[in-house]
């Protein structure tokens, strides 16, 4: 009997079983680096994100200043770019914004590197060097209509002869504008319209003005410093003109940029109407170019301001007889 109760508790001996937690520990420790790894890959998309708004936004700085022909600061009252806004579309431009250094490279697009003429598409070479009849201006409306068509902006564009030049008005529609609102930045259509334009008008003699208008809706800081439609108006009409020396006018074409805000609509009943935000180019006859220059520059006719005074400046000649009757009198 005791030999079986000895052998019966050797076999009903004490067992120890030893739980692995292996499968416990690879649950908890793989989890959180997969989740780390997420963390961090959405991190890295949020910085490449904000770069690429930095970058789009940089170049949109820089191209709106040197359009402008000048700074986007108001001396004594700080930057006003953030009266500037920008249509929400992609985040790339799709054409790089051209420097002041590569103004010459945009214009090879538009020339021929043999002579240097403009390399237009042919049938709207034009077929002399200066237009002044109404029939010549005509002819020159019909090539920048045809421009426009190609363009996708024929009915953004209209032309009048006029008895000072060929009136040319590039205004928006309800379906098509030709600046992204509320900026100075053409869309990729206009733009190129422009420097067509330009090639064209590196062709003919006549002078140009180009004016830049708005509607009547006013921005929301009334402060006469902040960003209004006087400077919006001003920096379309210097961006116009930029794009179209980039097209391969010369700077001597461009007689004078001026930006008119909402003082002379198209639509008068409709001041808020899109016809009325628009470029307007003004190729000049040359008696106007003539009347324009003397308007704004020495006065032909002398007027006294009182009995014996003359306002206009004396002549080399002249200073010299006065210098020597001086000298004189000592």
């Amino acid at each position: 009997m005791e030999n079986k109760a000895a052998n019966r508790d050797k076999s009903h001996g004490t067992i120890v079983k030893r739980v692995s937690k292996r499968g416990h520990d690879e649950s908890h420790g793989g989890a959180w680096k997969v989740a780390f790894a997420d963390f961090m890959l959405a991190l890295m998309c949020l910085f490449l994100v904000l770069w690429v708004l930095a970058a789009r936004n940089l170049e949109k700085t820089d191209e709106l200043i040197r359009t402008s022909g000048g700074k986007l600061f108001d001396e004594g009252v700080g930057p006003k770019i953030q009266s500037v806004t920008y249509a929400r579309g992609s985040l790339i431009p799709r054409e790089p914004v051209p420097s002041q250094g590569s103004t010459l490279q945009a214009r090879k697009q538009f020339t021929n590197g043999e002579n240097g003429k403009p390399d237009l598409t042919p049938g709207y070479t034009p077929s002399q060097r200066r237009y002044e009849s109404p029939a010549d201006l005509q002819e020159l409306a019909s090539v920048l209509a045809r421009l426009g068509k190609e363009a996708g902006l024929a009915n953004n564009l209209q032309t009048v002869v006029t008895p000072y030049g060929l009136r040319v008005m590039l205004h928006d529609t309800d379906k098509q504008g030709m600046f992204e609102r509320g900026s100075a930045m053409p869309i990729d259509r206009f733009r190129r319209l422009l420097r067509k334009m330009g090639a064209v008008f590196a062709s003919i003699e006549n002078q140009l003005l180009v004016i830049g208008h708005t509607d009547s809706v006013p921005y929301a800081d009334a402060d006469p410093a902040a960003f209004s439609n006087w400077a919006l108006s001003g920096n379309r009409a210097m961006s116009a003109r930029y794009h179209l020396m980039a097209g391969g006018m010369p700077a001597n074409s461009m007689l004078q940029v001026v930006g008119m805000a909402d003082r002379a609509p198209l639509d008068a009943e409709h001041p808020e109407a899109d016809l009325n935000r628009r470029i307007e180019l003004l190729v000049l006859t040359s008696d106007q170019a003539k009347n324009i220059s003397a308007m704004f520059g020495v006065p032909g006719t002398v007027v006294p301001i009182l009995p014996g005074v003359d306002s206009t400046l004396a002549d080399r000649n002249t200073l010299t007889a006065l210098r020597d009757s001086l000298a004189k009198q000592r």
